[in-house]
């Protein structure tokens, strides 16, 4: 089964430069330890996204004709707003009773999020420790006979995030809801056996989630059902998700079904008992979306008043891993991109990244009759929703595709880093700092370790040096911010440029702790020649009519073997210079199908020939393929 106090301002006017969003950044004078959160950018971001929805609408509906699955109902999300929603096909085979956006669904094991945040919601009031021993709560559990002498007691932690050693247990859990808490109590009490120690690993367990709704029962007070209802469902209106299958009007219950002998069969629905907590949920498309909508809430960390029903900081502390499970590294099919997929379990919630989006988090819910899924990219305020009413409906594939489609649009970006008000500052002192050395200026800006891991004096030749080559240097207008506190930009210069960038150290108030000036000169007219001449050898996959230029001591085995391997890359052409010092050395860049490339040569001074070259992936992409 699966505001601001001393406040500093930050106005940022957003600007492209060399394929990456820059900030042009202009703060108000104020002292704060407040820090402003990433924003989107692109103010046509939704109108992109929107692009998106004809094709995900085909998808699902080719997903559900080849899965066979009796109805569907599917929604897209954008900043956790319900902005697209389809249904298809039939809520009840045998009444030819249609699908629509209020139909309910059984969401099964995505019931698990919900249990997660009663949980954090009764640690936030300070009912439980996250870290108290489960037996507390639950004394049946207090006579287990754990795995090995040295295993920790069972903690709330460990249930939360799959890592208390019980055995993986979807087929048995499935048929397990009926249960009544006096079987559950007598299940515990004959013991349970374990997999793995606890706290050693993953390992999928519904009955660790059935036990954590019997904890939420006892620190509430209250019958788990009635807890989840008073203080999740009902304040985020969600009216239409109940434990309960008897409480859903049968106008717009789903009937769960299983593809056999070439023909829908029904199947028996599943009572809610003492394993709900695991599973038990149902609900409609609108009131997952404002659930969805909820969970994508807590992101970015911000100011605004936090109105619950969980704080902000609990529901984000779900959705970072806490039990990693092994990385994995697929293809679709043999000739199609890798995929990456590492991560773990958060509370109640699966959490990975991936090379084209990054964070992730999902869960899904299957169960005899349905199958459901939810997904959001937190950065990116983008989710997507799924239920249908075929046993075990697998929406994972339709989803990367309906994923895929909304990153095709050009809309699917994350938030931008904003710097704060100290690095903004940092960064006009240190510009003046580069255009003219001023000594009482260095002390003021430095933290405690700049001028001891690299004297002032080594650092102010250095500048000198610069000046020497390049001229009068001015920054530009653009700001490439990583985080609040770290962040580099370019200066121009009367020749070249200089990439500059500084971190702030973890004192108030922040100071430069680390500073880079990396000096680029035009290629001369020689260099220039050659590296044109490189960039056709790529296209080519070969370094062959190039023998006037190689050095006799370069590895043209090596060279032509990286040259041969750019087939892979696809078409390629040249772009910006990212180092060189005008003369004997540089790296250029490649704008590749597949990718960014950097071509980087080395002349020999004497003969101004190729004496070092290399291919190699451009170290800024988040994943290579």
């Amino acid at each position: 089964m699966t505001r601001f106090a001393g406040l500093v301002v930050v106005v940022l006017v957003a600007g492209w430069i060399q394929g990456g969003l820059l900030l042009r950044a202009q703060a108000v004078p104020g002292s704060s330890g407040r820090i402003p959160p990433p924003v989107f950018t692109d103010t046509g971001r939704r109108a992109k996204l929107e692009q998106a929805f004809p094709e995900i609408d085909r998808l699902f509906a080719q997903f559900a004709q080849r899965s066979r699955v009796p109805g569907i109902a599917y929604g897209i999300l954008i900043d956790g707003e319900l902005v697209h929603a389809g249904a298809l096909g039939l809520r009840d085979v045998e009444a030819n009773a249609p699908v629509d956006t209020d139909t309910v669904f059984r969401i099964a094991s995505m019931t698990k999020s919900f249990t997660a945040l009663a949980v954090l919601r009764l640690r936030d009031e300070g009912r439980l420790s996250l870290d108290d021993p489960a037996e507390k709560y639950v004394p049946e559990l207090a006579a287990l006979s754990y795995p090995t002498a040295d295993s920790p007691r069972i903690t709330i932690r460990h249930l939360l995030s799959h890592a208390e050693g019980f055995p993986e247990d979807n087929p048995w859990g499935d048929q397990q809801l009926s249960v009544t808490d006096a079987e559950m109590s007598a299940m515990m009490r004959r013991g349970i056996p374990f997999s793995t120690a606890p706290g050693t690993a993953y390992e999928y367990s519904n009955f660790g989630f059935a036990i954590l709704g019997r904890i939420v029962t006892k620190a509430s007070g209250q019958p788990y059902a009635s807890y989840v209802g008073a203080h999740i469902l009902r304040p985020l209106g969600m009216a239409s998700t109940t434990l309960d299958p008897g409480t859903v009007p049968p106008a717009r219950l789903a009937r769960g079904y299983r593809w056999e002998d070439a023909r829908w069969k029904l199947e028996p629905p599943l009572p809610d008992g003492a394993f709900g907590s695991m599973g038990g949920m149902l609900t409609s498309t609108k009131d997952l979306a404002r659930y969805v909508g909820f969970l994508m809430s807590a992101w970015p960390a911000r100011d605004d008043p936090d109105a619950g029903p969980v704080r902000r900081s609990s529901v984000r502390e779900m959705q970072h891993v806490w039990r990693p499970a092994p990385a994995l590294i697929t293809r679709d099919t043999v000739d199609a991109p890798l995929r990456l997929n590492t991560g773990g379990y958060g509370f109640g919630l699966r959490v990975w990244q991936s090379c084209a989006v990054g964070h992730l988090v999902a869960h899904s819910g299957g169960l005899p009759g349905f199958g459901s899924h939810m997904r959001w990219l937190p950065e990116h305020g983008v989710a997507v929703i799924a239920m249908g009413n075929l046993t075990y409906t697998s929406w994972t594939r339709v989803a990367d595709d309906a994923i895929d489609a909304l990153g095709r649009t050009g809309g699917l970006r994350p938030r931008t880093p904003q710097p704060s008000g100290a690095l903004v500052e940092a960064r006009t002192a240190v510009s003046r700092l580069i255009d003219r050395w001023d000594d009482s200026l260095a002390d003021s800006l430095a933290s405690m370790n700049l001028f001891l891991d690299e004297s002032k004096s080594r650092r102010r030749a250095e500048l000198d040096a610069i000046h020497a080559a390049h001229g009068a240097c001015r920054p530009d207008e653009g700001f490439e911010v990583e985080n609040a506190l770290r962040g580099q930009w370019r200066m121009t210069c009367d020749r070249g440029w200089l990439r500059v960038g500084i971190t702030l150290a973890p004192t108030m108030a922040p100071k430069v702790q680390s500073l880079t000036v990396r000096p680029v000169l035009p290629l001369d007219a020689r260099m220039a020649a050659v590296v044109d001449r490189l960039t056709a050898a790529v296209e080519a996959r070969s370094l062959q009519g190039l023998d006037d230029l190689l050095e006799t001591g370069l590895n043209t085995v090596e060279a032509e073997a990286q040259f041969r391997s750019m087939e892979r890359w696809g078409a390629c052409r040249l772009g910006d210079v990212v180092d060189s010092d005008g003369l004997n050395a540089a790296r250029v860049r490649l704008s590749c199908t597949l990718g960014a490339v950097d071509l980087g040569v080395q002349l020999d001074a004497r003969s101004r020939r190729i004496g070092r070259l290399s291919l190699a992936p451009a170290g800024n992409q988040t994943c290579v393929q």
